[in-house]
């Protein structure tokens, strides 16, 4: 495997304008956009994310089932982030450590971690604003019965 850039998908290639103008991998996978069911194991938070986000990547192209782990991962991190975050308003950012000096509160590494997790799949997902100023979409249409009866789809 060749060192260097990772392949940049092309929906998300296309997205941004074909910037490389290097050609378009016509036999990439194109999974429908239709967005996974939220998983169980998922935290109270991170479950409210799920259906905070999900339906917005899917309206927009950019989610299909297939994308479930990384959107519960992400989702994971930011529930992760809120519990620490929580803890961080409770204890403090500082606490004292067994021999009475102050320390930095493990919370705070533990938000800081859950934000750079979720940073790394906000922007997978375009879902910066950095990320997203490079992309360019129209959102899926929804075919109403009548016309996906007449075209076939079901």
């Amino acid at each position: 495997m060749a060192a260097g850039r990772k392949p940049i998908p092309n929906n998300l290639k296309i997205l941004h304008g074909n910037p490389g103008k290097r050609p378009i991998n016509q036999r990439e996978p194109k999974p429908a956009p239709i967005a996974p069911k939220c998983p169980a194991h998922l935290d109270k938070n991170a479950k409210r994310e799920w259906k905070r986000v999900s339906p917005q990547l899917e309206a927009i192209g950019l989610l299909s089932r297939i994308d479930m782990a990384a959107l519960a991962a992400y989702c994971q991190a930011y529930g992760r982030w809120v519990e620490a975050e929580s803890a961080i308003r409770k204890h403090g950012m500082l606490i004292k450590s067994p021999n009475g000096y102050p320390m930095m509160s493990p919370y705070l590494v533990i938000s800081n971690k859950a934000v750079d997790q979720m940073k790394s799949f906000m922007t997978e997902f375009g879902m910066t604003p950095s990320s997203r100023s490079r992309i360019s979409v129209s959102p899926v249409e929804d075919k109403d019965d009548m016309e996906a009866l007449l075209s076939g789809v079901k």
